[in-house]
């Protein structure tokens, strides 16, 4: 077959329709990196791995640094060894936390926020228990008979609303005499409820009498002549009568009150009766020795000197 002859000269001469390429120093950019708006096959998977992860994991920390933490945390919340150490200790332990609550317990209606709160610890353990227990009630006085204000006339004293067990526990007890010396409340006697019985480690009984109805200043205010120091010694006989583990008795007063007054010595009279020891409170401080009374004063006046009565005189 005989070939098709090439024609020379068919295009004009001249400059070349096409563009002329220009060398250029920047980077033509690869297709790659424009952001795209179709998610690649890649991409895809890596969101579903990311989607399947916890939600603990997402974190931008060291691994290292996060078990770290992990340890520290598990060490802060490890409780205090308490129940090993010693008992002395423990009973130091426990001397703190019940400080704030006060020496002598009586019904008050500050007793939930001083006292209720503060033994929800014995619900802790059995032990703690009997330790917390024991060392509530042996280290605080406890009152017979309430002087606080709506518990004043209650029909039932602190010491019969605790248990055996309880009552079993206390060292101290307190009989205050001279609130509604007047008119005592109905429930101001010595019957088996009261529980004075099931206080057979009781060591100390303090009577603590804050007024004395037979002196003078109660000239026209008393029910009748005798009446609040007999109603006090068949109480403290009562008391003393159901107690006969005990051996002494301490006696305390208002400064207001006299040793020698009726009052007291019909006090005396009862325990020494009773066979029972008498000592004293550190609030008066009374000792063995008779009670030596300060000299009467006719009058609280100092006396004018002479030099400024005659001023006065002669200005007059």
């Amino acid at each position: 077959m005989a070939r098709r002859p090439v024609r020379k000269g068919s295009r004009a001469v001249g400059a070349s329709s096409r563009p002329t390429p220009i060398p250029s120093t920047l980077t033509t950019p690869i297709s790659s990196a424009y952001p795209s708006t179709y998610a690649s096959e890649a991409e895809v998977d890596a969101e579903d791995v990311v989607s399947q992860l916890p939600l603990d994991a997402l974190t931008l920390s060291d691994v290292a640094k996060d078990e770290e933490e992990k340890k520290t945390a598990e060490k802060k919340k490890k409780p205090f060894p308490y129940m090993d150490l010693p008992m002395e200790l423990r009973l130091k332990v426990l001397g703190y936390y019940f400080a704030d609550v006060g020496s002598v317990i009586d019904l008050d209606t500050d007793n939930w926020k001083r006292i209720h709160k503060k033994l929800g610890i014995l619900r802790t353990s059995r032990t703690m228990y009997f330790e917390a227990s024991h060392f509530f009630y042996s280290t605080h006085t406890f009152r017979l008979f309430p002087t606080m204000g709506k518990f004043f006339k209650a029909k039932k004293p602190l010491l019969a609303r605790l248990n055996k067990r309880q009552r079993g526990w206390i060292t101290s007890l307190e009989l205050r005499l001279g609130p509604g010396w007047n008119r005592p409340p109905r429930g101001w006697v010595v019957n088996e409820a009261l529980g004075l019985a099931d206080c057979v480690n009781l060591r100390k009984l303090t009577v603590f009498v804050e007024c004395d109805p037979s002196d003078n200043v109660f000239n026209g205010f008393r029910r009748a002549d005798g009446f609040y120091e007999k109603f006090s010694r068949e109480l403290l006989g009562g008391v003393l009568a159901g107690l006969p583990i005990l051996d002494r008795v301490y006696f305390d007063a208002w400064s207001s009150v006299k040793k020698s007054g009726a009052m007291m010595r019909g006090l005396f009279e009862v325990t020494l009766a009773q066979g029972k020891k008498i000592c004293w409170g550190p609030e008066r401080g009374w000792t063995d020795q008779e009670e030596v009374e300060p000299p009467k004063v006719d009058n609280n006046f100092a006396p004018i000197p002479n030099t400024i009565m005659n001023t006065v005189v002669a200005v007059a």
